[in-house]
């Protein structure tokens, strides 16, 4: 555990994110230009879907497959409920913005994925291919489940129809993306990917590097200017990725998953969403604070995961797995 915990936190990924955390704590002018960060981000999401994709094409559909896609969607639709009641009670929030927090922590982030499946790769237990639709398919459950806790209350005449969220979860960007590259990999197959490779492989790793110094800066500065976060709030922001991160490790590991796709299964359930909720939110829940739920999931939840959450998450895969985490 003390070896996985040193690779993870010594992997230049999160060295570059703990960098432009320092940077923007001593308020260093250091910024990446907008246009560039999302680059970026347009970049290694269809990194990720291409190569994904090409990897199912490769191994096919099987059991495991159905199998893991099946425990994102139900963990995306269950673990709001769990975190709504959390934030209800101890976190002492109302039932609108306890919904749409918790919409949050049920859904994912991408980039904490992206990094998760870098560093599991340098651990020699890179995850299946498969999992990037896993993460796809866990996004509209859990804002439909958010949604449903967040109106419990018949609050909101100004909250949008189901029909136009769901269209706003569906042609969210960050979706699109992901569910179109990964349909283009597992259609094109290794073959097809061969001429692409060079372009979506070569810069993956500087690309991811850059990216995360930026997360860091965009995550610090906000913590810093944060005026609606108390300290209940941050510690459940803190709770819940660890709770949902051991019972999405569990499961994967009852299902039959590998320690690498059991413990980005865990990395899913333990990350709070940032792009596609928060746009859903605003759209379905606009009388919901932002100022709570992005400085929740991005400032505290996501540095959290990064620095430390990942590390734990793979040393319980491997102990689950009875101590050997290697792909074969």
């Amino acid at each position: 555990m003390l070896e996985t915990a040193i690779q993870t936190f010594t992997s230049p990924v999160v060295l570059f994110f703990v960098l432009g955390l320092f940077a923007a704590f001593v308020r260093s002018d250091l910024a990446i230009p907008e246009p560039i960060a999302k680059a970026m981000s347009l970049y290694l999401m269809a990194a990720i879907g291409l190569k994904g994709g090409v990897a199912v094409a490769k191994s096919g559909i099987d059991a495991t497959v159905l199998s893991a896609l099946g425990a994102g969607i139900a963990a995306g639709f269950i673990l709001p409920f769990f975190a709504f009641a959390v934030l209800k009670s101890f976190g002492r929030l109302d039932r609108l913005n306890s919904g749409a927090v918790a919409a949050h922590y049920g859904s994912i982030s991408v980039v904490t994925f992206v990094t998760a499946v870098e560093i599991l790769t340098g651990q020699a237990r890179e995850p299946g291919g498969y999992m990037v639709a896993v993460m796809a398919a866990m996004e509209a459950p859990a804002i439909l489940s958010g949604l449903l806790l967040a109106r419990g209350a018949g609050s909101g005449s100004g909250t949008q129809s189901s029909g136009e969220m769901l269209h706003e979860v569906f042609t969210n960007s960050s979706i699109m993306l992901l569910l179109g590259a990964f349909v283009v990999g597992l259609i094109g197959g290794p073959l097809g990917f061969t001429d692409v490779a060079p372009f979506f492989e070569a810069g993956f790793k500087g690309v991811l590097c850059i990216f995360l110094l930026d997360m860091g800066l965009i995550a610090m500065r906000r913590i810093m200017d944060a005026r609606a976060i108390t300290w209940r709030l941050t510690l459940i922001a803190i709770f819940l990725p660890l709770v949902n991160g051991a019972v999405g490790t569990a499961l994967g590991t009852v299902i039959g998953l590998d320690a690498g796709s059991a413990a980005a299964l865990g990395v899913l359930c333990a990350s709070a969403s940032y792009i596609a909720v928060p746009a859903a939110m605003r759209l379905a829940l606009p009388e919901a604070d932002p100022g709570i739920y992005l400085t929740m999931s991005l400032s505290i939840t996501f540095p959290f995961n990064v620095l430390i959450n990942i590390g734990l998450i793979s040393a319980f895969a491997v102990l689950l797995a009875g101590g050997s985490g290697a792909v074969p």
